[in-house]
């Protein structure tokens, strides 16, 4: 990833703030003078691998009681050495469909999640606000994407469901924000200008610096000369 123009201003004028949705969009993807990603981008990754584990457990748990009950019902012709030897088998029975059915929800529900909060993210940053249209385009975008192999039908259907689920999203998250007094990019956008604002400052008192030790070297230059002079004068 590239890293976040005018972090290392040096003594150049600081990089004005970006003025365009795209510039903002890229930023997300820039990493900061301590070679961080931006918050936004940080909670996208914990986001996918929150859902991931959401995602295995929801399909995993039902899938480990169902293939150990399963097991236990169609095992009574079965001989094993002892109790533990069954329970043991019933575990193993359990285990295999909770790692099998739980992978299949785990990626499918971090994929979802994933691009939810992409598209939600990059349209907040685009649009240098956040609002309930975010989530909810963000929503249909995702359910359609999930959904176009199965036709216009289920296109539709995607889109639907979509917004169903970006709009409730969208409105606990707002409300999350509303008790923090501010949402994620507008946080971003004041830290944004305030740091822009101090290597401003920055930057003006070391010009004016510059500009009194060159006027004082020029000065210190200037004064042999004008004692020559007067001392061709006084010849």
């Amino acid at each position: 990833m590239a890293e976040l123009p005018g972090a290392q201003a040096g003594f150049g004028r600081p990089a004005p703030l970006p003025q365009t949705g795209w510039e903002r969009l890229r930023e997300l993807w820039w990493l900061d003078e301590q070679q961080q990603f931006p918050e936004e981008t940080m909670n996208i990754a914990k986001s996918a691998f929150t859902a991931g584990v959401v995602g295995w457990l929801y399909g995993g748990l039902p899938a480990f009681v169902s293939a150990r009950k399963a097991f236990i019902e169609g095992s009574h012709g079965e001989i094993f050495q002892n109790r533990a030897d069954a329970v043991q088998s019933a575990h193993r029975a359990g285990l295999r469909s909770f790692i099998r059915y739980g992978w299949r929800w785990s990626w499918r529900v971090a994929a979802f999640a994933t691009v939810f909060n992409v598209v939600s993210t990059g349209l907040s940053a685009y649009r240098d606000k956040t609002t309930i249209s975010n989530f909810a385009a963000a929503g249909a975008f995702t359910g359609a994407l999930f959904r176009v192999h199965l036709g216009l039908q289920g296109l539709a259907g995607g889109v639907v469901f979509g917004t169903a689920f970006g709009v409730p999203a969208g409105g606990l998250l707002m409300a999350m924000y509303g008790l923090a007094g501010e949402t994620l990019q507008e946080k971003r956008s004041r830290e944004r200008r305030e740091l822009y604002e101090q290597r401003l400052a920055e930057w003006q008192s070391r010009l004016s610096m510059t500009e009194i030790l060159g006027q004082t070297e020029s000065n210190a230059q200037g004064r042999p000369d004008m004692e020559r002079a007067t001392e061709l004068k006084s010849y």
